[in-house]
């Protein structure tokens, strides 16, 4: 099972670090490359709990095996992408349909590991299932480095095939039981929660281009966290729920998800960003951003055995706080480092930040899901997932957005000092905002005139005003961990599981 998540894990990050070669060829906008991003990520918060009630209601294999055929079929799509007007339609859909396929493959995936480990015994095995998975995000950068610099960026795609077959032949050899429960399918409960989280995000990743004076931003931002707030409602009364929310009477399982929320925005976000900035403002070739990556992974590894222990001995309260705590300073001190344009200075705050992410993601997550035993497993498991996969994308909508506000601002000034009046410096610099997630050097505006020679003449600073306007969105990130700190306070610090199941469902 760890076998078949590690496509879902690694196509996290896989794609940052495609990225820029991903622009130059389609032609996407720096919005529309994020979105390629965000899409796989928000498809996958979206269907994750829908994808753990199929699992009940039709068996755990079966939906590993649909969930795997589901995704490899998607990925192979997105490596096919053709040129033209359609790419950043054609990339971004299929991303979405590859977040479904993981969706549910990972909560049936999940499941059979619960099925197989009697409960004295699954507090271990879903602490390596949880820590062995999450460190599959460091494989996506240093793999797709290598297929992007050595083949084509579309192989950061491919790869998933054999991975799957590979998945597909070992479910088949494993023998996996389908244990089937009685219920119905919530199915507006799961139609509430896709349509709140996407207009929501959508909102927030659109900001930048409609404005956020514009309507249609808080029209979409407020009108998805209402339809967010209608399902929570809807479910608190429902038989047979989606998710059942009384899991949150449990103040550690609470502040467990609260840590999570404000930890992801700071997790796989940094990918997509530290990648294009170490090609942008660094030069870096694809490989070198692998490496750069590398520093925080690090960290994270290290930290991750560290705060396993801990999560044993003394319970999560410890490594939440630590984590919260040292992720904070590394990204702050990340952030203050960013301006200096030296890879190789800034290890050590990479490695610092990845260690608070590090202490955080499996002791959080490995203590949410031991909070509740038997019938209650899937839903805990999809309230901790769906909150992980919508933070992350509300973050990397929202940094998306404060990074083009504040590059586009940084440009309009680097052209104004060179003479360009302040409406055309500002129309300038929307276009290299646009196009910023390719290298920022690589091609050099051409045509004669003021404008175009002193464009020409700024693209060096360009790279310096690219790594100030990071600065803002590393600095967000050590913001979230402070407030992600601040809600790890509150853990009662207990290392009880309720060794009663759940009682199914009813109004209440």
């Amino acid at each position: 099972m760890m076998f078949a998540v590690a496509m879902t894990f690694i196509d996290q990050t896989i794609v940052s670090v495609a990225a820029p070669d991903i622009v130059r060829e389609l032609g996407l906008s720096s919005s529309g490359m994020q979105w390629v991003v965000n899409a796989y990520l928000l498809s996958l918060a979206a269907f994750f709990a829908l994808g753990g009630r199929l699992a009940d209601l039709y068996g755990p294999r079966r939906v590993v095996v649909v969930g795997t055929l589901v995704f490899v079929l998607a990925s192979v799509l997105c490596g096919c992408v053709p040129s033209g007007e359609y790419a950043q339609t054609w990339l971004i859909v299929f991303r979405a349909v590859q977040g479904l396929g993981a969706a549910l493959l990972f909560p049936a995936a999940l499941a059979v590991v619960v099925a197989v480990f009697p409960v004295e015994r699954r507090g271990g095995a879903l602490a390596l299932f949880f820590g062995v998975s999450g460190a599959l995000t460091a494989v996506g950068p240093l793999l797709g480095g290598w297929l992007t610099a050595s083949w084509t960026w579309r192989a950061v795609f491919w790869v998933n095939v054999p991975v799957a077959v590979v998945a597909l032949v070992l479910t088949a050899y494993a023998r996996i039981a389908d244990r089937r429960r009685t219920g119905t399918l919530d199915v507006p409960g799961a139609v509430l929660v896709a349509v709140g989280m996407g207009l929501s995000v959508l909102g927030f990743q659109q900001a930048w281009t409609w404005g956020w004076g514009n309507w249609a931003t808080w029209l979409c931002i407020v009108g998805g966290l209402a339809v967010l707030y209608v399902f929570v409602r809807y479910e608190r009364g429902v038989r047979h729920p989606l998710i059942d929310l009384r899991v949150f009477r449990d103040r550690a399982f609470a502040v467990d998800n609260a840590v999570l929320f404000f930890a992801m925005p700071a997790f796989v976000p940094v990918f997509f960003f530290s990648s294009v900035y170490a090609q942008v403002s660094l030069s870096a070739s694809p490989n070198q951003a692998a490496l750069f990556l590398l520093y925080f992974f690090v960290g994270f590894a290290l930290a991750s055995q560290w705060g396993g222990r801990i999560l044993d001995k003394r319970g999560a309260r410890p490594a939440l706080k630590a984590g919260t705590a040292i992720g904070a300073v590394g990204f702050a001190l990340w952030a203050n480092e960013l301006t200096n344009l030296s890879m190789h200075d800034q290890w050590p705050y990479a490695a610092l930040a990845g260690a608070g992410i590090g202490f955080v993601l499996a002791p959080a997550s490995t203590d949410a899901v031991n909070r509740a035993i038997g019938a209650s497993y899937g839903e805990v498991t999809g309230i901790t997932q769906t909150v992980r996969n919508y933070a992350a994308s509300v973050g990397l909508a929202v940094f998306g957005t404060l990074l083009s506000r504040a590059m586009t601002e940084n440009v309009t000034d680097t052209l104004r000092a060179r003479g360009v009046s302040p409406s055309v410096a500002d129309q300038v610099a929307r276009g290299i905002t646009d196009s910023v997630s390719g290298h920022g050097d690589a091609a050099p505006p051409t045509g004669t005139g003021q404008v175009a020679e002193a464009t020409r003449d700024a693209m060096s600073a360009v790279r310096l005003d690219f790594a100030q306007a990071n600065q803002w969105v590393f600095y967000g990130m050590a913001v979230a961990l402070g407030v992600g700190f601040l809600c790890a306070l509150r853990h009662p610090g207990d290392r009880r599981a309720s060794e009663e199941p759940v009682p199914p469902a009813g109004p209440h």
